[in-house]
Protein backbone atom coordinates (compact mmCIF):
# COMPACT_ATOMS: atom_id res chain seq x y z
CA UNK A 1 0.00 0.00 0.00
CA UNK A 2 1.21 3.50 -0.78
CA UNK A 3 0.24 6.58 1.23
CA UNK A 4 1.27 10.07 0.16
CA UNK A 5 1.14 13.11 2.45
CA UNK A 6 0.67 16.30 0.42
CA UNK A 7 1.36 19.92 1.32
CA UNK A 8 2.31 23.06 -0.57
CA UNK A 9 6.09 22.66 -0.35
CA UNK A 10 6.50 18.98 0.49
CA UNK A 11 8.65 19.64 3.53
CA UNK A 12 6.83 20.84 6.65
CA UNK A 13 3.30 19.66 7.14
CA UNK A 14 3.58 16.69 4.80
CA UNK A 15 6.68 15.58 6.72
CA UNK A 16 4.73 15.72 9.98
CA UNK A 17 1.87 13.76 8.41
CA UNK A 18 4.31 11.17 7.06
CA UNK A 19 5.92 10.56 10.45
CA UNK A 20 2.59 10.41 12.28
CA UNK A 21 1.06 8.12 9.66
CA UNK A 22 4.02 5.75 10.04
CA UNK A 23 3.53 5.76 13.83
CA UNK A 24 -0.19 5.06 13.51
CA UNK A 25 0.34 2.27 10.96
CA UNK A 26 2.94 0.63 13.19
CA UNK A 27 0.56 0.77 16.14
CA UNK A 28 -2.17 -0.79 13.96
CA UNK A 29 0.21 -3.50 12.75
CA UNK A 30 -0.02 -2.36 9.13
CA UNK A 31 2.72 -1.76 6.58
CA UNK A 32 2.74 0.92 3.91
CA UNK A 33 5.15 3.00 1.89
CA UNK A 34 4.51 6.50 3.25
CA UNK A 35 6.02 9.47 1.43
CA UNK A 36 5.84 13.25 1.75
CA UNK A 37 5.31 15.29 -1.41
CA UNK A 38 4.28 18.72 -2.65
CA UNK A 39 1.44 19.67 -4.95
CA UNK A 40 3.77 20.16 -7.91
CA UNK A 41 4.88 16.53 -7.78
CA UNK A 42 1.42 15.13 -7.12
CA UNK A 43 0.94 13.56 -10.56
CA UNK A 44 4.19 11.62 -10.20
CA UNK A 45 4.35 10.90 -6.48
CA UNK A 46 0.70 10.02 -5.91
CA UNK A 47 -0.19 8.38 -9.24
CA UNK A 48 -0.24 4.91 -7.66
CA UNK A 49 -1.20 5.90 -4.12
CA UNK A 50 -4.12 4.26 -2.36
CA UNK A 51 -4.40 7.08 0.20
CA UNK A 52 -3.55 10.78 0.09
CA UNK A 53 -3.27 12.67 3.38
CA UNK A 54 -3.68 16.44 3.23
CA UNK A 55 -5.36 19.50 4.69
CA UNK A 56 -8.67 20.89 3.47
CA UNK A 57 -6.97 23.74 1.60
CA UNK A 58 -5.31 21.34 -0.89
CA UNK A 59 -8.25 19.06 -1.71
CA UNK A 60 -9.38 21.05 -4.76
CA UNK A 61 -5.81 21.20 -6.10
CA UNK A 62 -5.50 17.41 -5.88
CA UNK A 63 -8.37 16.99 -8.31
CA UNK A 64 -9.47 13.65 -9.73
CA UNK A 65 -7.71 10.65 -8.23
CA UNK A 66 -8.34 6.98 -7.58
CA UNK A 67 -6.84 7.35 -4.09
CA UNK A 68 -8.87 7.94 -0.95
CA UNK A 69 -8.23 11.55 0.03
CA UNK A 70 -8.16 11.95 3.81
CA UNK A 71 -8.42 15.49 5.14
CA UNK A 72 -6.53 15.84 8.41
CA UNK A 73 -7.53 18.77 10.62
CA UNK A 74 -4.78 18.47 13.27
CA UNK A 75 -1.50 17.03 11.99
CA UNK A 76 -0.32 16.35 15.54
CA UNK A 77 -3.45 14.43 16.62
CA UNK A 78 -2.57 10.77 16.08
CA UNK A 79 -5.99 9.73 17.38
CA UNK A 80 -7.67 11.65 14.54
CA UNK A 81 -5.27 10.09 12.06
CA UNK A 82 -5.89 6.63 13.52
CA UNK A 83 -9.67 6.99 13.17
CA UNK A 84 -9.46 8.27 9.61
CA UNK A 85 -6.94 5.66 8.43
CA UNK A 86 -8.93 2.83 10.04
CA UNK A 87 -12.08 4.08 8.29
CA UNK A 88 -10.31 4.25 4.92
CA UNK A 89 -8.65 0.85 5.32
CA UNK A 90 -11.55 -0.92 7.02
Amino acid sequence: MKIVAICGAGIGSSGILKINAERVLKRLGLEADVTAAHLGSLATDAADAQIILTSAEFVDAIGKTFADVIVVENYFDTEELTRKLEAALG
